[in-house]
């Protein structure tokens, strides 16, 4: 293979006959050295999407985790049980128990499933932390912690650690997938709960003067403000990102300011997308 091939597998969106859309995340990353699971999504469709796409899970060699939260975890034992020799990366933070509070007030669980959650402390245990930035393989690498340096891209205060809901998770778990290629740096989000733009800064501190050649995935900007969205617009627009496939927990508004402001860069992402990059002599 002389290209990096992405495949959507998992979205919240989906136009192709055959194939099942749930709210969540998970893509299939090819280089000629590895073969890569990011994510997960609830696990209700990610064998059903993968036998349909022709995507081999079974071959993984790792399977990363952007974050804790269900929509990103909830298949990790579906792909476990396919690949069971496949290295899994996440920072440790991932695997703790995870809480929303609702607009009602009330508090639910958002994070592993409950038969993950029974067998947390084995996963532990063979996990390959990734609280700094980590290479999965060549030309691969997970960010780690992402550092909130930006004026305007605040937490999520909804996001708790406790069923009370006293104990406020900054989620320091949330990462993002770095692919090197010919022409730069693709950039693949889980939901950004750090920022799109405090990710795609922190990245270029990690590859400077590489090009930002593309960025694909969620960006959580379903609830934010108009203010928000126009400043990530600009801000991805300063940052010269060459291709911008905004999926997942984007958002509807989101979604088409982004093809009404970098009209000539965005293209949304959904379910059976296939990106490819060719490697050239990286």
């Amino acid at each position: 293979m002389s290209t990096v091939r992405i495949t959507i597998l998992i979205d919240n969106y989906v136009r192709r006959r055959g194939l099942l859309a749930e709210h969540g995340w998970a893509c299939w990353v090819e280089t000629p050295a590895e073969r890569l699971l990011f994510d997960t999504g609830q696990g209700q469709a990610l064998r059903h999407n993968a036998g349909e796409l022709g995507v081999p899970l079974a071959t993984a060699s790792a399977i990363a985790l952007s974050h804790g939260h269900y929509d990103h975890t909830g298949g990790l034992a579906t792909a476990l049980e396919l690949a069971p020799t496949a290295r899994v990366f996440a920072h440790p933070a991932a695997l703790e128990a995870k809480y929303k509070r609702g607009p009602d007030g009330r508090i639910r669980a958002i994070g592993l499933p409950d038969q993950l959650a029974e067998r947390r402390a084995r996963l532990a245990a063979s996990l390959v932390a990734t609280r700094t930035p980590t290479q999965v393989g060549p030309g691969l690498w997970l960010t780690g912690e992402v550092p909130r340096v930006t004026d305007f891209e605040r937490d999520d205060n909804a996001f708790r650690l406790d069923a009370a809901g006293e104990q406020r998770d900054a989620l320091p778990d949330d990462q993002a997938l770095v692919v090197r290629y010919a022409a730069g740096l693709v950039v693949v989000l889980g939901c950004a709960h750090a920022g799109v733009i405090n990710t795609l800064r922190f990245v270029r501190t990690l590859h400077p003067g590489v090009p930002l050649a593309a960025v694909v995935g969620g960006m959580h900007l379903y609830d934010a403000s108009e203010q928000r969205v126009a400043r990530t617009i600009r801000e991805l627009a300063a940052l010269d990102v060459g291709r911008v496939i905004p999926s997942h927990c984007t958002g509807r508004r989101a979604l088409a300011a982004f093809a009404a402001g970098l009209p000539d860069r965005c293209t949304p992402g959904e379910v059976g997308t296939v990106l490819e990059f060719e490697l050239g002599g990286v």
